[in-house]
């Protein structure tokens, strides 16, 4: 019985231990994913701005536009982690489009608005880029510690689970398809 006692004391001890550092592993990680949140909601604020500039250039490009929107409302309607993730992932996709637009458009490249929000959006991209790296790090050191022993025995009943990685979309691993044949509509082809 008194055995017994002791080796409950020791095990509580060591529990307590790691049930405090995986709390503060997990306010890290949370904290690393505010700060990604931050990041996006700057670029859901140029967003609209980026749009209705492009949209006087190129009204034609109706797709790329809603799915602007649809992503943005999305990312602004919160959810779970997982579901901002692919709503990011997505407005990724979104933009990317949007940006191939205005090269096909000098008027608009050369336009000083449009410029400036690139610009601004370029810089939230890569601060975008720093704190996904910054929460899949924090993800990584939780996510091995709670799957390391002997935390391992103890981390699920005390409700801890693995985090979801801020990976790159899909369309981010295929190659883009760039096509210098493409024209705006109502251009006339250069004669030869």
């Amino acid at each position: 019985m008194r055995r017994a006692m002791v080796v409950m004391l020791l095990a509580s001890g060591i529990a307590g231990c790691g049930y405090n550092r995986m709390v503060a592993m997990k306010e890290t990680l949370d904290a690393s994913w505010a700060q990604v949140e931050n990041q996006l909601q700057r670029r859901n604020d140029l967003i609209p701005n980026l749009v209705e500039v492009t949209r006087g250039y190129a009204a034609h490009e109706r797709d790329v536009f809603e799915k602007i929107a649809d992503a943005r409302a999305r990312l602004l309607a919160g959810g779970s982690r997982d579901d901002r993730i692919a709503a990011a992932n997505e407005m990724s996709g979104a933009l990317g489009r949007l940006l191939a637009i205005a090269e096909r458009y000098p008027d608009l490249k050369a336009n000083q608005q449009f410029a400036r929000l690139s610009d601004e959006l370029a810089g939230t991209e890569n601060r975008i880029a720093v704190e996904r790296k910054r929460y899949n790090d924090a993800v990584r050191e939780f996510n091995a510690y709670i799957k390391s022993f002997p935390a391992v025995l103890y981390a699920g009943p005390f409700g801890f689970k693995p985090e979801r990685y801020f990976e790159a979309p899909e369309d981010a691993k295929k190659a883009p398809k760039v096509d210098f044949g493409t024209r705006p509509p109502g251009e006339a082809p250069a004669n030869r």
